[in-house]
């Protein structure tokens, strides 16, 4: 051009910002300024709204803006300041340059709203909403998305609620990315019922709206739901993006159902997601949950480009399953360039019988992760796995370490489970701030010691300190009344659960619950247990079974049994004990055997000394002496004193000349 003017110039300076060309955009701007042009507002707002842009650039910007009064011509020119500070997180001078400018428009306001929502600064974020409100008559959907965007805990709900007033006063509740943020705000305050009735009331979506509300059924561990809203989206002709795919494989992974997951890896292929990092990390960590390994690696090698990301769900996968693929997947990853992670090593150590932990030691050191926690607790249980325990505890040992709570606690538990109870307790009193865990090794430390009084003195002393129980707490208090008998303790903390949280009465504490009901014969409170657990596993019925069988109900626990088997649970060695100590006390000698005759071939389970010891009980018991002396001849292993002791004691209470010369032909040789 042979006549240039401000308004080429500006043209020309915008498109290379935009683009991300910012050198010729300078240079194009000094030789503006050489033709002897001012810089106008436009020229400047494009310099600062480069993604390219430097903050030593930016403030050189910001001086000549002062230099020439533009703060005072237009607004436009402290918005894209704003911006530049904004993407640099420099949130004290974007409010300071806010606070100066002369002129706001309603883009200025929304900008530092945004900026103040996007840091977590939500009490200057409800502030400055307010001051909007006051100075400015109209409002934009982007005034209502900056402000909700910052909103993230249940302690918000309620400005978020009249936020959502506000949206329907001033007529935006149709406007589709508000709808989109209000839901957001309703998840993140973790109201899902409410993002879900604000889904439902959209006349129009977008696959922002999808992604958001399926992304939280996914989170509040509702992947049913999830999948149902997916393949209505499906039939509202919303076509799925990879985002979408990616929450979609993740409560496919939380099912854990083959069909589901492998229907949306078709959808995958079919929209050509299925190299994509996102989508392809997903399918990895899919089918490394539902055991198909080799899909799982097919999905991985099918990633054009991985990430640190993908490498970790597949070493996850085989790790899990104790593979020494895990240790190979770890030597590739170093051999192409990726750097591991506190992820990387705390998956591999868990499969770290394939590689020394010592030597995984070693790169955690090199790779300077020896000071991280999450890598420190994996390293410390791998060495107490592979049963190099000095080697575990050297890090709590070693005082000049800081305090970090997990690895104490990691520390304790090895002390618990060797049965090095006071060496439990010593170690976690150094803690400034114990944490639940830390209370509950300690209290489980002391129910296994027979320390009972010191069980409930500790619950005391940790209630006192605002830490609040949870299920595991509960157990070990509960053990300790089941161990003492004592109904009107096991009742009080029955009824301190209830009081504290419904929801701790899950199926583990449940269960603990029926067993102390039974011990304490209160045979009654654990039927009533029973029948109100909507979640049982083979466990629940064991300890039913077993508190029938000690409270005299035999005829009930063997119909407990057969329910059991009905259902489609498979009894364990457990059950079998409980089930053949109900038929000695009630005397089922024929129904005893039978389900002895049935242990090996409707059961797969290999009879134990503990099986053994029962049956024979049983059988000398009711006077079948010479049934109960096969049964020691078939045994695949000597039997111990307590065999031999209860069948001469069935000896001795049926006193006939054929008995005692059976019993003198099986003790004889011996």
């Amino acid at each position: 051009m042979a006549n240039r003017n401000v308004v080429s110039f500006s043209s020309m300076i915008t498109a290379c910002s935009k683009s991300g060309d910012l050198w010729t955009a300078w240079e194009l701007f000094s030789l503006m300024r050489g033709y002897g042009f001012s810089p106008t507002p436009f020229v400047l707002a494009g310099l600062l709204s480069s993604q390219a842009l430097d903050l030593c650039g930016g403030v050189q910007l910001q001086a000549l803006v002062v230099k020439n009064g533009l703060f005072y011509a237009d607004p436009f020119v402290g918005t894209a300041l704003l911006s530049l500070y904004g993407r640099h997180a420099c949130l004290f001078e974007a409010v300071q340059a806010f606070e100066h400018m002369p002129r706001k428009s309603l883009v200025t306001w929304n900008s530092i709203i945004s900026l103040c929502a996007n840091h977590g600064l939500v009490e200057d974020c409800m502030f400055l909403f307010h001051e909007l409100r006051r100075v400015e008559t109209s409002l934009s959907d982007s005034s209502f998305v900056g402000v909700l965007s910052g909103l993230k805990g249940e302690l918000d709900l309620e400005f978020g609620e009249q936020i959502h007033g506000l949206v329907i006063k001033f007529g935006f509740a149709y406007e589709v990315p508000v709808a989109n943020s209000l839901i957001n705000m309703y998840v993140k305050c973790a109201r899902i019922c409410l993002a879900e009735k604000v889904f439902e009331g959209m006349h129009i979506t977008d696959v922002v709206s999808w992604n958001t509300i399926i992304g939280a059924l996914e989170k509040d561990v509702n992947p049913l739901k999830a999948l149902d809203l997916f393949f209505q989206m499906s039939r509202d002709g919303m076509i799925p993006n990879q985002i979408t795919l990616v929450i979609i494989i993740a409560s496919c992974s939380s099912l854990r159902v083959p069909i589901f997951g492998e229907y949306i890896h078709a959808k995958t292929i079919k929209k050509g997601f299925q190299s994509d990092v996102f989508v392809g990390s997903a399918l990895v960590d899919f089918y490394a949950k539902c055991d198909k390994l080799e899909d799982s690696h097919r999905c991985f090698d099918g990633i054009y480009e991985k990430n640190i990301v993908s490498w970790n769900a597949l070493i996850l996968g085989y790790a899990d399953k104790f593979s020494t693929t895990s240790a190979s997947l770890l030597l590739d990853m170093l051999q192409l360039g990726y750097r591991p992670n506190e992820f990387t090593f705390s998956a591999i150590l868990k499969s770290s019988e394939s590689i020394e932990p010592q030597q995984l030691h070693c790169l955690i050191i090199r790779m300077g992760y020896e000071d991280n926690v999450y890598v420190l607790s994996s390293l410390m249980t791998s060495y107490a796995k592979n049963s190099l325990l000095s080697d575990a505890l050297a890090f709590v040992t070693d005082f000049e370490r800081p305090f970090a709570v997990v690895p104490f606690n990691i520390a304790a538990g090895i002390y618990n489970r060797v049965g090095q109870y006071h060496e439990t307790i010593k170690l976690l009193s150094v803690l400034e701030e114990p944490d639940i865990v830390s209370w509950n090794i300690v209290i489980a430390a002391c129910a296994r010691n027979g320390s009972y009084t010191e069980v409930f003195e500790l619950f005391r002393h940790m209630h006192m300190t605002q830490i609040y129980p949870d299920n595991y707490t509960f157990v070990s208090l509960l053990s300790v009344c089941c161990k003492l008998s004592n109904l009107a303790l096991g009742s009080s903390v029955h009824g301190l659960i209830i009081k504290t949280d419904f929801s701790l009465c899950d199926t583990f504490v449940c269960n603990v619950l029926i067993d102390m009901y039974g011990k304490c014969g209160c045979i009654e409170s654990s039927v009533k247990i029973f029948d109100g657990m909507a979640d049982r596993n083979l466990i629940t019925w064991t300890s039913l079974i077993s508190a029938l069988g000690v409270n005299g109900y035999y005829h009930e626990a063997l119909e407990r049994f057969q329910e059991l088997e009905f259902l489609g649970f498979k009894p364990d060695g457990v059950t079998l004990i409980a089930i053949f100590t109900v038929c000695r006390h009630a005397g089922l000698v024929k129904e005893g055997m039978e389900l002895f005759r049935r242990m090996k071939s409707d059961y797969g389970f290999e009879p134990k000394m503990d099986h053994y010891y029962c049956v024979v009980d049983l059988l000398a018991r009711y006077g079948k002496l010479k049934e109960a002396e096969q049964i020691i001849a078939s045994m695949p292993f000597p039997p111990d004193a307590l065999i031999w002791r209860n069948f001469l004691e069935g000896c001795k209470r049926h006193r006939t000349v054929e008995d005692l010369s059976t019993g003198h032909a099986v003790v004889k040789p011996v």
